[in-house]
């Protein structure tokens, strides 16, 4: 497909489209994020995890 002869609203369809069948959801993967995020948590609470605090994350990177 030529995507130059397309007008630019026609682009923008053409590129939500693309990304709409990227980010189709995937159970499987639903699951192994979901286990990941209990484990973390479970980690940081039993203090098995360090932390930084936000504030000091933000600062870092509003440099």
């Amino acid at each position: 497909m030529e995507i130059d002869p397309l007008k630019p609203i026609e682009k923008l369809k053409l590129i939500d489209e693309i990304l709409h069948s990227l980010h189709q959801p995937n159970p499987d993967m639903d699951k192994i994020w979901a286990k990941e995020a209990e484990e973390r948590i479970e980690a940081y609470e039993k203090g098995k995890m360090n932390s930084i605090p936000a504030e000091e994350v933000f600062h870092k990177f509003n440099k």
